[in-house]
């Protein structure tokens, strides 16, 4: 799946591409006209078909790469969360939240050195990592730590 949406292109990246190069292209041609005339006046034509025109189209080609991107990004975005939603038990959308099993069930306490939340031994935030480290009641007591949202641990404490 992965390869198949990196052989597709963008329109707009290939527009954006086409008009940076014939931008480019006119540029030169126009810097090349401009230094085999001695007086301004005979330059002056070169500035105005040629290198003006390709200075717009640079930057047009450069406001499309932009734009071009963007829309690759949001439909990266929209394809992750399609799999997202996919990947749900059937009978959320009824039920909510509050009718699916736990994520975590352990009984020990976890938390990152640093972090802000504390979690079950088996939550996916937590679950192998080697930093993780039981979790110290006073610094749940204090407020310093919050429950992870994810695996809900006990309000209480060893």
């Amino acid at each position: 799946m992965r390869t198949s949406r990196l052989r597709t292109v963008h329109p707009v990246l290939w527009a954006g591409w086409a008009a940076l190069a014939a931008g480019a292209v006119l540029c030169a041609v126009g810097w090349y006209g401009v230094s085999g005339e001695r007086y301004a006046e005979r330059q002056l034509p070169y500035l105005a078909s040629c290198t003006i025109p390709g200075a717009a189209l640079i930057i047009a080609g450069a406001v499309l790469l932009a734009q071009g991107r963007g829309s690759v990004a949001a439909a990266r975005v929209e394809e992750l969360h399609g799999l997202l939603v996919a990947a749900e038990p059937a009978g959320t959308e009824e039920t909510g939240r509050a009718a699916l099993a736990p994520l975590a069930v352990s009984g020990d306490l976890l938390m990152v050195p640093g972090g802000t939340l504390w979690h079950r031994a088996d939550c996916p935030l937590v679950a192998g990592k080697a930093e993780a480290v039981p979790v110290d009641s006073k610094l749940v007591a204090s407020g310093e730590l919050d429950p992870c949202p994810i695996c809900e641990p006990a309000e209480e404490t060893d």
